[in-house]
């Protein structure tokens, strides 16, 4: 073992060296880092919000909505299906995770029966003489509940990342909620009222011959109110078809421009919706077309002419800041469920810096106390363990600006930890080489026997870290992350500075001094 072929040698001044190189971007200032070659590595250490400053925010996905509007649109299809086959019901409608209704002629059960295996995927369809019922398997729930956490994150990334905010921290936390975190934002209110737009749009009539307070409402309608307007008056309120003619989903793009000297969205849709939208302009010229947004009616013009060209404008009196920020919920696309703010944190940038000032102290106090103690037990073998130590936290900082990890107060708490459980290998090292002297073994085969011997109890007693701190990573969450993050780096890095870079430094200084006796 005392043996190190020439190649792994190279290997390990090599990677020592990458170390130093990725490493070394965070001793510039940001821009000059960014501003070098893409060649080089420019990529600098993450600060979490606790030493950069920013928002926190919990987000809580509404999932009963989503159950709620899958259930609506089943009640909706199961309408249209029993008019068209001119089928008698009653009492059709959605409550808690099931659709039910009565059939008005007892004959017609078989017909129905046959009618909702159109509806049946995900749903369990149940009948007692007349009555049936379609209620959602756990199956389905579950499924549904993923898939709209997973569409909920990225919705919520894109409309962050359109805001131009920078090193995001956007996470899945349990069943049905969400981790925001905003380095250097510290002022979220604009950010909390674009998260909180559900941003749905959709395209439907307006029944104009109903009046409502007035008139009865039918079955296939709504009243829904319009967009609040900023001078205090009461919203008008519209009565409109529920029937979907063109949805939000098929927008490709929307910006914010002007029309006539006043903030507008002009939009564009893909294929699929310009064809739906012409038919339905071409077909219903005279009719009021409402355009709604998270159940507001924002606009509501008459069609004067079919529009072909797949693109139109919203205008509804907006201020440029609500038209850019309209443009930028579309763009990035609605969210499936509402989201809840659970809690908000703010931290300034002044306690950040506090943070890091404290955790730069603790870990330059940490490492002198080591260096000494490793001097002062071990002599020059110490000063061997020290130089180790020195590339053992080059390369913590190289891997965290590597990988991008984001470091937090508790992360410096695992680098000091890290300081000082990067030299147990090398005790346990030089410990068991004292033995090897004592019982009168030469400089070359004590050294060696010590390696070797140590080997074992280093590996064991680092590999049951490393797996407490995957543990701490899967299971927890914000800080726990953070602290779980920088010591399962640690444990890598030290037991490869610990066994291969101190084992390479006393290797080449027994090769070129030969000495008799240790000094250890």
């Amino acid at each position: 073992m005392i043996n190190i072929p020439r190649w792994q040698s190279i290997l390990i001044i090599a990677v020592v060296l990458l170390g130093l190189g990725f490493a070394a971007p965070n001793l510039l200032p940001k821009d000059d880092a960014e501003a070098l070659p893409d060649w080089l590595p420019n990529q600098q250490i993450n600060l979490g919000l606790d030493l950069r400053g920013g928002s926190y925010l919990l987000l809580e996905v509404q999932m009963d909505a989503v159950i709620q509007e899958q259930l609506e649109n089943l009640v909706d299809a199961i309408r249209l299906s029993l008019r068209a086959d001119k089928i008698g019901y009653t009492d059709l409608g959605a409550q808690g995770d099931r659709v039910s209704f009565t059939l008005r002629e007892s004959s017609d059960g078989d017909r129905v029966s046959a009618l909702l295996r159109n509806y049946s995927e995900g749903f369990q369809i149940g009948r007692d003489g007349a009555a049936f019922s379609l209620t959602l398997t756990e199956e389905a729930i579950r499924q549904r509940q993923a898939t709209v956490m997973d569409q909920s994150i990225e919705i919520v990334r894109r409309r962050i990342d359109e805001t131009g905010t920078r090193e995001p921290s956007i996470q899945r936390q349990g069943s049905d909620r969400i981790v925001v975190q905003l380095p250097g934002i510290d002022d979220p209110e604009r950010i909390k009222d674009i998260l909180g737009q559900t941003a749905k749009m959709t395209f439907r009539f307006v029944d104009s011959e109903i009046v409502p307070g007035r008139d009865a409402i039918p079955p296939g309608s709504e009243v829904l109110p319009g967009a609040s307007q900023r001078d205090g008056l009461d919203s008008q309120l519209y009565v409109v078809r529920k029937r979907v003619m063109v949805s939000g989903d098929t927008l490709t793009d929307a910006q914010p421009t002007f029309q006539e000297g006043q903030p507008v969205v002009s939009f564009t849709f893909d294929s699929v919706g310009a064809k739906r939208f012409a038919d339905a302009t071409r077909e219903n010229v005279g009719r009021i077309f409402a355009i709604i947004l998270d159940d507001k009616v924002i606009s509501a013009p008459v069609i004067r002419e079919p529009i072909l060209g797949g693109s139109g404008v919203i205008s509804g009196r907006f201020t440029v800041q609500e038209a850019q920020d309209m443009a930028l919920l579309l763009r990035a696309g609605a969210l499936p469920a509402p989201l809840t703010i659970l809690e908000e944190r703010t931290v300034g940038p002044g306690l950040g810096a506090d943070s890091i000032r404290a955790g730069e102290i603790a870990a330059v106090l940490g490492m002198i106390l080591v260096i000494i103690f490793m001097g002062a037990a071990y002599g020059l073998f110490g000063v061997f363990a020290n130089i180790a130590l020195l590339a053992n936290l080059v390369l913590i900082m190289a891997a965290l600006s590597g990988l991008q990890a984001t470091l937090t107060l508790p992360g410096i708490a695992g680098i000091v930890l890290t300081i000082g459980m990067a030299v147990d290998a090398n005790v346990l090292i030089f410990e068991r080489i004292r033995e090897e002297v004592r019982n009168g073994r030469g400089p070359v085969s004590a050294v060696e026997s010590g390696f070797r011997s140590a080997l074992t109890t280093i590996v064991d007693s680092n590999l049951t870290t490393l797996i407490a701190a995957v543990l701490l990573f899967n299971f927890g969450s914000g800080p726990i992350k953070g602290f779980a993050v920088t010591l399962a780096i640690g444990i890598v890095t030290s037991m490869f500075s610990a066994i291969m870079v101190t084992r390479l430094i006393i290797v080449a200084w027994l090769r070129r001094r030969r000495p008799q006796t240790l000094a250890i």
